[in-house]
């Protein structure tokens, strides 16, 4: 319980620092440390990340860097996507589960080292950052798909929708992130109902886990402004494709490929 438990500070931590991607870890910390089915670990993983988002938005909030149009907007794709997620996972075998999280951390990582450059949208003094017309098409494809992704295997998808809060609709970063937290916390509760039929809670670990990681996020989000957050998003992100590689290693072997057969020749 150690050990778990100091990673859950340092998930916590990345949140607050980086405004996402830390919650990435939880899933393989759940199936590799603390020895939890995969669905599990998917579902505490949702509730982790959603509390922990929910409870950072109010500080968000209280400094008006939440754009609630825009997150209720992208909120509702997201959480249809997640809830479609939610219900996909029920299918799925566990190594394939983590095949797939292991696609999506090689994703984050790369978004991490090669992300584009922040959009700043020049504004008048007193002007308003929040957009008044959004790119609704664009705006509602991407829900979805974050969302889906949130739901299938259980990460907050912070590292997809702040970049994209940022590039659609012309957010500054600091209402990016505060808006994306808003999103994520939706997404989670949603992708919960969608694996309600195949839901199993270990509710004692979870809510110590969350605990801490919401301790961490404090933290994190006090050292924001002492700690170069781009230097430490790229290391993060080496982090990240290191263990991407780990993962694929551990679930893509020869009883998985068996099953694969097994399931596509029923």
């Amino acid at each position: 319980m150690i050990l778990p438990g100091l990673l859950a500070v340092l998930i916590g931590l990345l949140l607050g620092l980086l405004g996402g991607g830390g919650s990435i870890l939880t899933v393989p910390m759940l199936v590799y440390i603390a020895g939890l089915p995969v669905k599990t670990a998917i579902v505490m993983s949702l509730i982790i990340v959603g509390l922990t988002s929910a409870i950072a938005v109010i500080q968000h909030a209280r400094r008006r860097r939440v754009c609630w149009k825009t997150g209720c907007v992208f909120g509702a794709a997201g959480m249809v996507g997640a809830y479609v997620g939610g219900r996909l996972a029920g299918f799925f075998m566990d190594g394939l589960l983590m095949l797939c999280f292991a696609f999506v951390m090689l994703g984050a990582a790369l978004a991490m080292l090669f992300k584009r450059a922040e959009r700043e949208p020049a504004r008048q003094a007193g002007e308003s950052f929040c957009p008044t017309d959004l790119p609704w098409f664009s705006v509602l494809f991407d829900g979805f798909g974050v969302g889906l992704i949130t739901g299938l295997v259980g990460v907050g998808g912070g590292f997809l929708l702040v970049p994209a809060l940022n590039l659609l609709t012309g957010l500054p970063m600091f209402a990016a992130v505060g808006t994306s937290l808003m999103i994520i916390s939706f997404q989670s509760l949603a992708a919960l109902a969608g694996h309600a039929q195949h839901m199993t809670v270990d509710w004692g670990l979870t809510a110590t886990l969350t605990g801490l990681t919401i301790l961490g996020s404090l933290g994190g989000s006090f050292l924001a402004s002492k700690i170069s957050a781009a230097g430490l998003k790229k290391g993060f992100g080496v982090l990240i494709l290191l263990l991407s590689g780990v993962v694929a290693y551990q679930e893509l072997n020869a009883a998985l490929l068996a099953e694969l057969r097994e399931f596509f020749h029923r």
